[in-house]
């Protein structure tokens, strides 16, 4: 690999590459876990990829300015593609691979993509399927070929021919070629388009720079220094901003190794086989996490789960202590280290979290009673918040100060303030430079170069940001109060029983009512134990004694909120909620307007006070192409009040 030029500073990614391939060449970059052996690229290798890429999409025909889209798993080649075209001034998009095939159009075709990288069978069939959607595309790459052998398609070409056809003619010529293509590459060049999470509506398209990138890689750095010798695992869409932040952005930045799970239902093997020293994920994985426990604690024998919950105890009053910034007792420190022997430390471990120095959770708002619990674990777990608009992170926790209530302080070079109608705006060189052929929705977003969040929150006296939920979202109710439906929803989820919460309440309606979807896997087991016969999730939610065993969650819930803010009524849904049915985003947020009105009879079921139950009728298509109509009556569950005294 050619050598930059003296003082030269790499300050774009794949400068920032280059640099990473010579002076630490030998190093781990990469791993893929593949027949169950972890397979090591190191930087050099990275690099050399990275330049075969690069120049067979040069001798293909694309130049700077171009448009690269990649659609698949996280895997080596994702990286690979995405670093390849930013190297000869091009843009890299990533679509979130369990996209339908409608979403793979629209977002590749607004785009303006002319080549499209995909994972495997799959994915090329789909875009197979779209074909004539699609006519700026002018090449499909697939590095996954199993499958695809009989496919004789013009479109398609393989990712090792990109390579090898980067890798023709002179070796000391392409190295020269590529080296002067990526010396060329700007800091304001936009790097990534980044999608938006979409929850009024399809998702936009937000220009990043390598400037914004790198700078909040930097921040971060300030904050949480990274080492070169951390490992990463890679379980998130390399389509969402999170993982571009960590996987690609600090990744390069620090020099740390970026680790691919073996398959999506093989991740939590793969956590405890690397044990990272950083992580970060959406709030999902951590619920998931905590479900985890309670069932497995739920399903041990008496003495252990004696044993776990004594120690929960004095992990919940070490973490609270730590809060309040009160220093724990001489009993205290013995009990928690007790704990942390005969509990957390095995537990923390089963996790795959035991080397874990600092983990993040973000792009969405995390329960607090989540977060208090994996503080009593150890766990230093954080909350950040930003936006994709924002590289990912304006504002994050700091060690030592963490309150549940809160997402912390900005990052070093961020201003924040709040709007009068108490809107969160912020500036810093990590925001983006608009949305892509939307000056309308950029001109929105963007004032005096200030970002619009579109979320409503409020600074505390010691500059701690509290952000209370999407604006349009904020509910007022009846006796004046607002409320936040996402803060309910979070205390809904923190039982192993529930998998989503949509919560109503607020302007037409005169009270709190819920949606609810139960945990199909954790349910079904709680069922089985109990004897309790069922054949669908839909039979499973409708049963009287799940009902039960909601409700009284939902109980314990209210005995800890203001009289207005209580869910007074609630039904199971009977079905799980879908992003291909656009009630969620790809990063699993509630498409709060869209429910409605999908479920507007459901939602009036529950306002309605002579009504018990809904009817509703969903039609299914047999495999023999028979169709049938089925018919199923949701309960309505009317919660009783609060056991405590209200005065």
């Amino acid at each position: 690999m050619a050598s930059h030029a003296e003082g030269q500073e790499p300050v774009t990614l794949p400068q920032l590459l280059l640099r990473n391939a010579e002076q630490r060449p030998l190093a781990v970059a990469l791993r893929e876990k593949e027949y169950g052996i972890w397979q090591p690229i190191t930087w050099r290798q990275y690099g050399e990829r990275v330049q075969a890429f690069a120049l067979g999409l040069r001798r293909m025909g694309l130049r700077a300015g171009d448009k690269v889209a990649i659609l698949g798993d996280n895997r080596p080649e994702w990286l690979i593609a995405e670093l390849a075209a930013q190297s000869i001034g091009a843009v890299s998009m990533g679509v979130y691979q369990d996209s339908v095939a409608e979403e793979v159009r629209y977002l590749v075709d607004w785009a303006d993509a002319r080549v499209l990288v995909v994972e495997d069978q799959e994915q090329v069939d789909k875009v197979l399927e779209i074909r004539a959607g699609l006519p700026k595309v002018e090449r499909v790459v697939y590095y996954e070929p199993r499958g695809l052998r009989s496919y004789r398609h013009e479109l398609l070409m393989p990712f090792e021919a990109v390579e090898e056809l980067g890798r023709e003619g002179d070796a000391a010529g392409n190295t020269r070629e590529h080296a002067e293509a990526v010396a060329a590459t700007r800091l304001d060049d936009v790097a990534i388009f980044s999608t938006t999470s979409g929850t009024t509506g399809k998702p936009k398209l937000a220009m990043l720079t390598h400037r914004n990138l790198v700078t909040m890689g930097h921040s971060l750095q300030q904050v949480d220094p990274m080492e070169p010798e951390d490992d990463l695992l890679s379980m998130l869409p390399l389509a969402w901003i999170g993982e571009q932040m960590t996987a690609v952005s600090c990744a390069l930045l620090v020099g740390f190794a970026v680790n691919f799970p073996e398959r999506p239902e093989t991740v939590q093997d793969n956590l405890r086989e690397i044990g990272p020293q950083v992580m970060f994920s959406p709030p999902r994985i951590w619920e998931n996490l905590v479900s985890q426990v309670q069932v497995r604690i739920e399903d041990s024998t008496w003495l252990k789960r004696r044993v776990f919950e004594w120690s929960l105890r004095a992990g919940f009053e070490l973490a609270d202590a730590r809060r309040h910034s009160r220093g724990p007792s001489r009993s205290l420190r013995a009990r928690q280290r007790l704990a942390e022997w005969l509990c957390f430390l095995w537990l923390r471990d089963q996790l795959g979290l035991r080397r874990l120095r600092c983990a993040y959770t973000g792009g969405a708002a995390l329960g607090p009673d989540v977060f208090r619990f994996f503080h009593a674990l150890g766990v230093n777990l954080k909350q950040i918040y930003g936006q994709t608009e924002v590289s990912g992170i304006s504002v994050v926790q700091r060690d030592g100060d963490v309150q549940y209530h809160t997402v912390g302080v900005p990052l070093p070079g961020t201003d924040l303030r709040i709007a009068d109608d108490g809107e969160i705006l912020a500036r810093s060189p990590a925001v983006f430079v608009g949305y892509y052929r939307n000056e309308e929705a950029t001109a929105e977003a963007l004032h005096d170069g200030w970002l619009h969040s579109g979320d409503a929150g409020y600074l505390e006296e010691d500059g701690h940001l509290v952000v209370v939920d999407r604006k349009q979202d904020v509910m007022t109710l009846h006796d004046g109060t607002r409320f936040s439906p996402q803060f309910l929803e979070n205390k809904l989820k923190f039982s192993q029983h529930v998998r989503e919460a949509v919560v109503f309440g607020g302007g037409a309606y005169p009270f709190v009512s819920a949606l609810v979807t139960i945990d199909f896997g954790n349910v079904g087991k709680w069922a089985e134990k109990r004897q309790i016969a069922y054949t669908t999730f839909t039979d499973l939610s409708q049963q009287r004694s799940v009902c039960e065993l909601i409700g009284a969650h939902v109980e314990r819930i209210n005995q800890d909120l203001p009289a207005a803010a209580r869910i007074q009524r609630f039904l199971l849904l009977h079905k799980e909620l879908d992003a291909d049915d656009a009630e969620l985003t790809r990063t699993r947020k509630v498409r709060r307007q869209a429910i409605a009105g999908r479920y507007r009879e459901l939602v009036e079921g529950l306002y309605d006070p002579q009504r018990d139950s809904v009817a509703i009728e969903n039609e299914i298509t047999y495999q023999d192409g028979t169709k049938a109509v089925l018919r199923t009556d949701v309960r309505i569950v009317v919660v009783s009040g609060p056991r405590r005294n209200d005065a």
